[in-house]
């Protein structure tokens, strides 16, 4: 059967099956998708953080696929699960977040997710208008459709019960709030990532005792991070944030290894799957240059959250700064006071780059300086040098590793 883009249900599998990990069960996938009539796909989402970066944006361009497809998407705010907080990969009971938290967390994600949506063929809804409308018999009927056994079958909650490592109770009840979802809005297909799992098939699960048709849950990786190693994660500092300015993504995304760019390509564009399949095939055959790849690779992604324009400026700034070494046009220009230490008759360079926020810390700053990462006016600083007369200071533009610039006043 078609569906509404012309394309068979065989062709349509190919394209949803692009990048995930997994598809349960796939025979009643492609059931659902040989009726030819539109699918109801769901993603949780629990607005617990207000910044996302392109890992958390891999579910979100599958929905887009679906939706490209002709299928109906509804996002669900987890404004009512986030007062729980998911469990899912943890080791201890996650911090409950105030309402007013959650509030300001969902209008930040909705306003990025909606970068990669389609907000017209987006159907918006929040699950606290049926968890909090829950009352204590309804809550105890639905509890009982799950046992204690069934719960503890989850890998976090086995592994920390035979830890000996504290369970609250209210963490037992959010894979069965998340399932109590799927059966509320009748989900055809619930995306989640590999962790997500358990959760997802509670969800089938449910449905089933309701005597309704059950969902299929679609599983999507992790995205590695800048690294290539480690999951994407701000913790680890490999992450490319959908608000981070289109030059620094643009830097960020050049430096990822080139084995990961097919995976890029497949998990935070918006390409076709077909033209992602020939850029893969190309790389691998090697007729396919790298560098170039990776631009594209670099435009396509920040194309995406701040437009063609921005694109195209980065690149060029890019190449302004990492080939010709010049200096970005928009450093930012700090008008600070230049304190001397008296005994050690300079200004405190580390402190300094910590103050203008170019490190961490000064601790930081003193490995920068002793790995020659630091420079000013175009010249590095030399090993263990870290203090610097004012004059030699004052109006001059400090640069910190690859990316990172400051102009004193």
């Amino acid at each position: 059967m078609k569906g509404k883009t012309g394309l068979s249900s065989e062709e349509q599998l190919h394209i949803i099956q692009s990048g995930v990990s997994g598809i349960t069960p796939l025979e009643a996938m492609k059931k659902k998708l040989d009726r030819g009539t539109p699918l109801n796909i769901k993603l949780g989402v629990d607005p617990t953080s207000p910044d996302l970066h392109i890992g958390h944006a891999v579910p979100l361009r599958k929905l887009r696929q679906f939706q490209d497809l002709g299928h109906q998407v509804t996002l669900i705010i987890g404004d009512g699960t986030a007062m729980i907080g998911d469990p899912s990969g943890r080791n201890s009971t996650r911090p409950q977040l105030t309402a007013e938290q959650i509030d300001a967390n969902a209008q930040t994600y909705m306003d990025q997710a909606m970068k990669v949506l389609d907000p017209e063929k987006t159907k918006v809804v929040h699950n606290r208008d049926w968890i909090f409308d829950l009352d204590l018999a309804g809550l105890l009927e639905l509890l009982s459709n799950f046992t204690v056994a069934r719960i503890l079958e989850r890998d976090d909650f086995s592994n920390r019960y035979h830890n000996q490592q504290p369970i609250a109770m209210h963490e037992f009840i959010y894979p069965i709030m998340q399932a109590y979802d799927s059966v509320v809005i009748n989900a055809d297909v619930e995306l989640g990532g590999n962790d997500q799992l358990f959760n997802l098939l509670a969800g089938r699960e449910l449905m089933e005792k309701k005597g309704m048709e059950p969902q299929v849950c679609l599983t999507l990786p992790l995205l590695e991070g800048l690294d290539g190693v480690r999951k994407m994660s701000k913790s680890y500092g490999n992450y490319v944030g959908l608000t981070d300015e289109p030059a620094d993504m643009f830097g960020k995304i050049m430096s990822i290894p080139d084995e990961l760019m097919p995976r890029y390509y497949r998990l935070a564009t918006a390409l076709p799957v077909a033209e992602v399949d020939d850029i893969e095939a190309g790389l691998a055959a090697g007729e396919l240059d790298p560098n170039k790849s990776k631009r594209r690779l670099a435009r396509e992604i920040i194309t995406t959250y701040h437009g063609e324009q921005a694109a195209a400026d980065a690149e060029e700034q890019f190449d302004r700064v990492f080939k010709a070494h010049g200096v970005p046009e928009d450093v930012e220009v700090f008008d600070i006071e230049l304190e001397e230490d008296p005994e050690k008759g300079g200004v405190y360079l580390p402190k300094l780059l910590a103050d203008l926020k170019l490190v961490a810390s000064g601790g930081e700053g003193r490995r920068m300086i002793d790995q020659g990462g630091v420079k000013i006016n175009g010249e590095a600083v030399e090993k263990g040098t870290y203090h610097l007369p004012a004059p030699q200071l004052a109006g001059a533009t400090l640069q910190v590793g690859k990316r990172k610039w400051a102009k004193l006043a």
